[in-house]
Order: structure tokens, then sequence, then C-alpha cells
């Protein structure tokens, strides 16, 4: 009994720490405005605001998964929510957006310690399969959940205390969690330093992705033939041929190659990166509608998140259960289905005129899909992967995802994009309603694009969690389902 309900204390912080991370991601969108206006940012740097976030989060996950494996995943929780609370408290304080703008790089390095130290936390106390599942369920809850509450948060924060707010509200969370989590979650072991950092392979990785999406946040932005998106994009390439000579010589490479070896891992990257580049970059698009095009304040805008963010959270309590039920696979692609259906709605009645009752129908359904994804796409990436490769494991997949939304929001921004030759404050109106229209279908289609995918590359005896397994690391018992049991060597 004592054993159960302090796993239960564990999964709660766990749950807390996630739901902290996710919501940043878009807490700050619905205040943008207010932020711009106080700090002087101009209309094209103001979106860094964002993007900072994303890059730095993204570049360093893998970096911070490795960290968790070898020094600990205690340790790095407990570090990533320190930097976390002083970061946000920075941003808060700010008065010049290169201030403002450092705190979030804080926010995003810590949010890349917190992450892969959470689920791999979770990962490793409880029992692959259902027990897992269960456990899941509930932290892809909170991670889902984070997505939409910050958008909720972000209104009713701005319009109650101001733009500063949004960032003042992860300092008491992050240092209230840190304490929790210091009387909750077992100590780490003593750090084995027979394994090798791999420092040299973490930085061309981290140097690789960071370029990668900066490549593509600003690309849009500054032009594809700028030297400011030139560069880094060269870099990315030169980063990720020194990655692979590095890895192929390292006796303990930081992506161990059986890693990859093993299906779910592959299908969790998959199912991440798509994932943030249609479902992730959806909620954008409906913040931007609400207050562009319908004229909604932050506040309104808030609370048109609040039906979606029930049924995202209801839909990830149950992705758990029903994984195990009726199979992995049926379950990502039942989510799918339903997403696909309720993008395409969002997509027709998302017109100048419309009614946020008419917008309800699209929003639950992809409600249903989003929190069924993001946390069966998660059970994917831990299946079959050894205790010890669990925090890189889960830096992979993030690192997935963070990846996905860049790419997602680069091309449907620019799918958006109402032209400058538009002229007149409702013509622009009109014309931005079209723009996010057209997003919106993109979406659909790379959703229904995302199960294609799944039916052709993952067959259903390839991706079918087990009910039970009698260990929590890798199975002899996974016949059918994986190629082969992840192993700690190459």
């Amino acid at each position: 009994m004592d054993e159960r309900h302090g796993r239960t204390r564990l999964l709660a912080v766990m749950c807390v720490a996630m739901l902290i991370v996710s919501l940043d991601q878009y807490i700050v969108v619905v205040a943008l405005p207010d932020i711009g206006r106080a700090l002087g940012y101009s209309a094209h740097t103001l979106q860094l605001v964002v993007s900072v976030y994303a890059i730095a989060s993204s570049g360093f996950l893998l970096l911070g998964g490795r960290a968790a494996d070898l020094v600990g995943r205690r340790r790095m929780l407990v570090a990533g929510l320190a930097l976390y609370a002083v970061a946000s408290f920075a941003g808060g304080v700010a008065a010049t957006p290169v201030h403002q703008l450092a705190g979030r790089v804080g926010q995003g390095l810590g949010g890349a310690l917190v992450f892969p130290a959470t689920l791999a936390i979770v990962t490793t106390s409880f029992r692959e399969g259902r027990e897992r599942n269960r456990a899941l369920s509930a932290w892809g809850a909170a991670g889902a959940a984070g997505l939409v509450v910050g958008a909720l948060a972000g209104g009713v924060l701005t319009r109650s205390f101001g733009w500063p707010s949004v960032f003042f509200v992860n300092v008491p969370l992050a240092l209230g969690t840190l304490i929790v989590a210091l009387a909750v979650v077992p100590h780490d072991p003593r750090i084995d330093r027979t394994r090798p950092f791999d420092l040299a392979g973490a930085l061309a990785v981290t140097i690789t992705v960071t370029a990668v999406v900066w490549t593509l946040v600003q690309g849009p932005e500054l032009g594809w033939t700028s030297a400011v998106v030139l560069v880094p994009a060269l870099l990315a390439v030169l980063a990720a041929a020194a990655f692979v000579a590095i890895e192929r010589r390292s006796r303990d490479p930081l992506v161990p190659r059986a890693l990859w070896a093993n299906r779910f891992v592959r299908l969790g990257t998959l199912l991440a990166f798509l994932f943030m580049a249609t479902f992730g970059s959806l909620l954008y698009f409906v913040s931007i509608y609400l207050q562009n095009v319908l004229g909604y304040d932050a506040l309104r805008t808030g609370l048109g998140f609040i039906a979606p963010t029930a049924v995202v959270v209801a839909a990830s309590a149950l992705a758990g259960p029903l994984s195990t039920r009726v199979g992995l696979r049926a379950t990502c692609l039942g989510a799918l289905a339903v997403g696909a259906v309720g993008a395409a709605l969002l997509g027709l009645t998302m017109t100048a005129d419309a009614r946020y009752v008419e917008l309800l129908p699209g929003l639950v359904a992809v409600g249903v899909g989003d929190g069924t994804l993001f946390t069966a796409m998660f059970i994917a990436a831990s299946t079959g992967v050894a205790p010890e490769r669990q925090g890189v494991g889960s830096a992979v997949v993030s690192t997935g995802s963070g990846l996905g939304a860049a790419v997602g929001l680069a091309v449907l921004v620019l799918l958006a994009d109402p032209g400058s030759d538009v002229v007149g404050d409702e013509a622009v109106r009109v014309a931005t309603a079209d723009g996010i229209r057209l997003a919106v279908f993109a979406i659909a289609a790379g959703i229904a694009t995302t199960a294609g995918l799944l039916v052709a590359f993952f067959p259903r005896e390839h991706a079918t969690v087990p009910a039970a397994l009698p260990a929590c690391g890798p199975s002899a018992g996974l016949v059918g389902t994986v190629d082969r049991p992840e192993t700690t060597g190459d």
C-alpha cells in the first residue's frame, strides 16, 4: 500500500512538472500584443518571444536526456525546475526585448532538462504494459492539457494582472514542484563514471537541432536567402555530419543504434514530429483567428479554450487504457481519424463572420484526437527501451516534436500569410481568415497523411502494446511487437 501511494505521489509530481513545461509553449501567445507594446518589439522581432523558447528547448533535449541517464533524473529535474523559475522571473521583470529573450532561452533550457527527466522517471517507475500505460495517460493528460491551458491562462492572466504575470506564474509553480520533488522523488544512484558523457556528440547534435529550428523559424520572416538564415542552415549540415562521425566512433553513443532498431521508438518519433506539425500548430492559428479575425481580447481568447482543454484532458486520460484494450495502432488511427475530421470542420467554419459556437464541433473533435495521440505516441516511444536508456529515448521523441513544431509553423505561416498588398482593415481581416482556413485545411490533410504513413510503415503486428510485461525493461514476451528487445549496447 505504501509503495503504491508513494508511486502515486511521484506520478502527481511528474504530472505537475510536465504541465508547467507544456503550458509555457503557448501561455505567452495571447499576451504577445501587450508584450510588444510594452517593451517596444517590432512586428518582426515579436515572434521571437515564442520561437527562441522552441529553439532552446528543442536544441538541448538530447543533451538533457543524456544527462538524465548518466547524471541522474532527480538531479536534472531539480536543476531544470530551478533554472525555469529563475528564467521566468527574469522574463517578467525584463525592460527590454534582449533581456526578455534571454529569459525565454533560459526557460527553454530548463524545459529541456525537465521534460526528458519526468518521462524517464515515469517510464522506469511503472511496469511496461497496462501499468505504465495508465501512468502515461495521467502524464500525457497533463502535457496535452498544458498546451491548451497555456492559452487559457495567458488570456486570463494578461487581462487581470498584465503581461508580466504570464512569466511570474511559473516561479511559484516551479519552486513549489521542486520542493515537493526533493521529498518525493527517490535519490539517484551514484554517477556511473564508467560510461562517457559523449560531450562531443551531445554538442554536435545540440548545434544541429538548434540551427535547424532557427532556420525553419526565421526563414519565413527573414527570407530563405538571407545570410542570417543560410549560415545557420550550413552550420546545421556541418554539425550533423560531425555528429554522425562522432557517433560511429563512440563506444557508448548518445543515440544507440539499438534504440533505432526498436520499431516503437521510430513510431513514437514519427508521430511526435507530425503531431506537433499539425495538432500543435493548430492551437497557434486558433488563437490568432479568435483575436485578429473575430476581435476577441486576451481574456475572451483564453476562455475560448476552456472546452478544448476539458476534451484534451479527458482524451489523454483515456488513451492509456484504450491502448491496452484495443492496441496502440488502433488507438493512434482512431485519434488521427477524429482529429482530421475535426480540423476539416474547423477549416469549413473559420470564416470572417463565424460565431464561436460554430467552431465547437471542430474544436471538440480536434481535442479528442490531440489528447489521445499525445499520450499514445509517448507510450510507443517508451516501449521496449532499457531503463538506463529511457532518458535519451524520451529526448529523441521530444526532439522530434520540437522539430515538427518548427517545420509545421514554418510551412503553415507561409500558407496563412494574407500578403502585403491587402489594404483596409476589413479586407485584411477577411484575408487573414482565408489564410488561416487554408492553413487549417493543410493541417487536416497532414493529419490524414499521418494516418496513411502509420498504416503503410507500421503494420498491425508491429504496433500492438501488450497488456502487461513482467518487468520495467524490455522483455522476451514482446514476440511480434518489436524486432528485438533493446539492449544497452550499440
